[in-house]
């Protein structure tokens, strides 16, 4: 093996590997331009005034195989309308993981609920379905199941839970585009599917979201909550029946989500042929733990996480990230640092900084490498 780029010797990669800011590295051009320059021509911005955004929902929906889609302005919206039209309220917990994006917390604050963090599984890292089940109170009323970076949470024995305990069963896709479980897309098994739009995820618009769902009933409340709690369809003058937020896409974002939308497949299908390869040319190296990807799941790698045994390596692991990219390979020391309850937000407000998930603790701080952006350079597909 020759010298460590690191060390003074020659990158394995001459041409370091794209990041999410690089439009090398994304899957955007002409599709998207014809569809925006549509929208500017018609001076409609306004997702009313136009019909990228229906058009991008009806779409999606389809796409899922769901009977209903709500646009919204972010991931975090997306999670927030869910809560919002299943109807949490103050004092009720929620159920979630600790290792996620302030995004998902913010859903359940914002209606003034409880989250409640339930340790995760040491192999999927995901949230441990036996800890959740230790963690229901009579005061629990939903489990939010984050599908960690695009490995699904293993659902039935979630759905078991919620149903003897009468819970609402919201996915958070985000990083999880067209993940598989035992046969069912993720977003489509719970009684919500919550996915990101923004930049760093498998299709993207900057920023924005869209929630699905296949009751009617849930649906109706999601539109009036991504919209100000308006009832359109109640005319003149303006009926505002519950309480929202202004949630709204707009038609540009619609536009590009279009266009998105017919490439996703092609990019869930490129980063798993890569992520096969790395975990094929890792697998036996001691020390290095591969993602492991139970029986009846598909991963569809937002990240390539990589668990470290740090006691066989000779360096701290923010130096072998250095290592890893100064070889050209795009890299970070873990995902969100440390369990989101132990965030400021949390640690100096009363009753949200205990819930103490030692296997959270031990994963997030000490032992793994997530590889970043490892997508191929786009094609058309």
């Amino acid at each position: 093996m020759g010298k460590l780029a690191i060390l003074g010797g020659e990158p394995v990669r001459r041409k370091p590997l794209p990041t999410v800011n690089d439009k090398s590295g994304r899957n955007i051009g002409e599709e998207e331009l014809k569809l925006l320059k549509s929208v500017i021509e018609s001076g409609r911005l306004f997702r009313y005034s136009g019909n990228m955004v229906s058009s991008f929902e009806e779409e999606f929906a389809n796409f899922l195989g769901v009977k209903y889609a709500i646009a919204s302005t972010s991931g975090t919206a997306a999670l927030h309308i869910a809560t919002g039209a299943a109807g949490l309220g103050p004092g009720m917990e929620v159920l979630t993981s600790p290792i996620t994006d302030a995004g998902t917390i913010i859903a359940i604050l914002g209606q003034n609920s409880i989250p409640v963090f339930a340790d995760i599984d040491p192999d999927t890292y995901n949230i441990s379905p036996e800890d959740v089940k230790r963690r229901i109170t009579e005061k629990t009323k939903a489990i939010i199941a984050v599908h960690l970076f695009g490995l699904p949470v293993d659902m039935d024995p979630l759905l078991e839970l919620a149903e003897d305990k009468g819970l609402t069963v919201i996915e958070d896709c985000a990083q999880a585009y067209l993940a598989e479980y035992k046969g069912r897309l993720v977003g489509t098994i719970g009684d919500f599917g919550c996915f990101s739009l923004q930049q760093s995820k498998h299709m993207f618009t900057g920023d924005g979201g869209i929630t699905v769902t296949n009751d009617e009933e849930l649906a109706r409340r999601a539109r009036l909550f991504m919209d100000k709690g308006w009832d359109r369809s109640l005319g003149l003058p303006r009926a505002y029946v519950t309480i929202g937020f202004n949630y709204r896409m707009t038609e540009l974002q619609g536009a590009v989500a279009r266009a998105q939308l017919k490439k996703v497949k092609w990019v869930v299908e490129k980063r798993r042929a890569v992520a096969e390869s790395l975990t094929k040319k890792l697998s036996g190296i001691e020390g290095v733990y591969t993602p492991k990807v139970p029986k009846g799941f598909k991963h569809s790698y937002w990240l390539y996480p990589l668990k470290l045994e740090l006691s066989m390596f000779k360096a701290p692991l923010n130096d072998i990230v250095k290592a890893i990219t100064a070889e050209g390979i795009p890299a970070g020391a873990g995902y969100i640092g440390k369990p989101i309850y132990m965030a400021p937000i949390f640690t100096e407000k009363r009753g949200y900084g205990g819930s103490k998930c030692p296997g959270c603790v031990h994963f997030t701080a000490k032992t793994y490498v997530t590889v970043k952006d490892y997508a191929l350079k786009p094609k058309k597909p």
